[in-house]
């Protein structure tokens, strides 16, 4: 699974998830929820880029 950059530089990995705030290891970018925020900065999904 691809992973995704916030502008601050923190890195989703499915593999890993954000299980501090409810994004359980294995959930895919897409199933994220919509209203997620970056764990480091507060940004929201909209401003990750895929990791290339």
């Amino acid at each position: 699974m691809k992973k995704y950059v916030c502008p601050c530089g923190y890195v989703y990995d499915p593999a890993v998830g954000d299980p501090e705030h409810g994004v359980a290891p294995g959930t895919a970018w897409e199933d994220v929820p919509a209203d997620w925020v970056c764990p480091v900065c507060d940004l929201g999904k909209d401003v990750f880029e895929p990791e290339d």
